[in-house]
């Protein structure tokens, strides 16, 4: 089988945070993650991040740029990605995001990039160890972001990426 093509979308907000949503009903049940998804057929990255971001949270972004990629092997659930990081910013600077797709995603939160890397950090100490339901855990994709681009800033990249 093939790689698939799939689009996390890093929505940042003007306090330079970004939005992760806890995932259910599929593979990553249970993790965190961008909102995004599969990329269709004759679309531009830019375009399914747009179409993404508003069917799960509602949110309207805007100046959507390439940030980065990663090679991500599920091997557990026999599945393997080409997932295209895009970055935008979010239009309404006090929007929230909403839960659109109950089915797909418990929550939606906003968070600081250090919060989310000191979640990588915990997790990546605490593989293989059973520990507490309140320790967040991130989706595969995310989980490669930092150790596919170890130095990777979604503020830095986002500024220094070509509209």
């Amino acid at each position: 089988m093939n790689p698939r093509v799939g689009v996390g979308v890093v929505v940042l907000n003007k306090e330079g945070k970004v939005v992760l949503g806890k995932r259910k009903g599929s593979h990553g049940a249970g993790t965190w993650a961008f909102p995004g998804g599969h990329l269709e057929f004759g679309e531009s990255f830019e375009a399914c991040a747009v179409r993404e971001v508003l069917e799960e949270t509602g949110l309207a972004i805007h100046d959507v740029r390439f940030l980065t990629a990663t090679n991500d092997v599920m091997e557990a659930e026999g599945k393997h990605y080409i997932t295209v990081y895009v970055g935008a910013l979010v239009k309404e600077d006090n929007a929230q995001p909403q839960i659109l797709e109950p089915e797909k995603c418990d929550e939606w939160r906003w968070i600081s990039w250090g919060d989310v890397r000191s979640w990588f950090e915990k997790q990546v100490q605490t593989e293989g160890v059973e520990t507490s339901d309140d320790q967040p855990r991130l989706f595969i994709p995310l989980l490669n972001l930092f150790r596919q681009r170890p130095t990777f800033d979604p503020t830095k990249s986002y500024d220094s990426a070509q509209e």
